[in-house]
């Protein structure tokens, strides 16, 4: 059997796709490992990279990736779920801290708001490019949703959702470092409502209760942006 023959029948296996996903994952959290956990080495960017370049260099179509590991995709749920589980752990701070993140919910959703369709129309983006940047800091399928209420692109929401989760969690912890910021709860709290999925999974590595509170604006974010974008870019736009 030559390489090619080999290939084709490998790429055809149900789990091949599965298990380069996790190999690739793997490889990943090595890197980070060598590099001490620092935030520029992103393990969720190491992967897309490696397993973009494996699809391109292969001429895989990304539905016959999906198709073999979408098991991942569907593990996004159980893992959601189970964010509960610390906070559950943890309700006596969240409850002494409802006041704060009330306020900083509502400003940090606005700003996030505002502050990507100014910025993309000084630069003269297009009324859908503009629409589907505004919900850029929540979780995709709740952006994509909203995106495609306000006249957006949601392919295009998708993908600027997976950058803004990678920058912020490359980011915020020098960032919050270089402003002193040292409270558990205000860090993690900005890296879940800023960068969703990604500035969580990046608030846990750094400390359980920065986690929590990053999980708590992730999903809360969620809800009040799915609100207020529709009326903030009918005012602005």
């Amino acid at each position: 059997m030559s390489p090619f023959d080999l290939w084709v029948y490998l790429s055809a296996a149900p789990l091949f796709w599965l298990t380069a996903t996790l190999v690739v994952w793997l490889l990943a959290l090595r890197l980070v490992t060598l590099f001490r956990g620092h935030p520029a080495v992103n393990p969720v960017l190491i992967s897309i990279v490696l397993l973009g370049g494996l699809l391109h260099l292969t001429g895989t179509p990304y539905r016959v990736y999906f198709d073999g590991a979408q098991f991942v995709h569907f593990l996004l749920g159980p893992a959601t779920v189970a964010l509960a589980v610390p906070l559950w752990r943890h309700r006596a701070v969240v409850k002494r801290e409802i006041a704060p993140m009330a306020g900083a919910l509502l400003v940090g959703a606005t700003v996030a708001i505002v502050s990507a369709i100014v910025v993309a129309r000084s630069f003269g983006a297009t009324r859908e490019v503009v629409a589907s940047l505004a919900p850029k800091s929540v979780t995709a399928a709740v952006a994509m949703a909203v995106s495609e209420r306000v006249g957006g692109l949601p392919a295009l929401t998708a993908a600027l959702v997976i950058t803004t989760g990678i920058i912020g969690a490359v980011l915020v912890t020098p960032t919050m470092n270089l402003l002193g910021v040292r409270d558990w709860t205000a860090r993690g709290f900005a890296a879940g409502l800023a960068s969703h999925g990604l500035g969580t999974a990046r608030a846990f590595a750094c400390h359980p209760l920065a986690g929590v509170f990053a999980g708590i604006a992730m999903g809360l974010n969620a809800i009040v942006t799915a609100m207020l974008t529709p009326l903030i870019v009918a005012w602005l736009l």
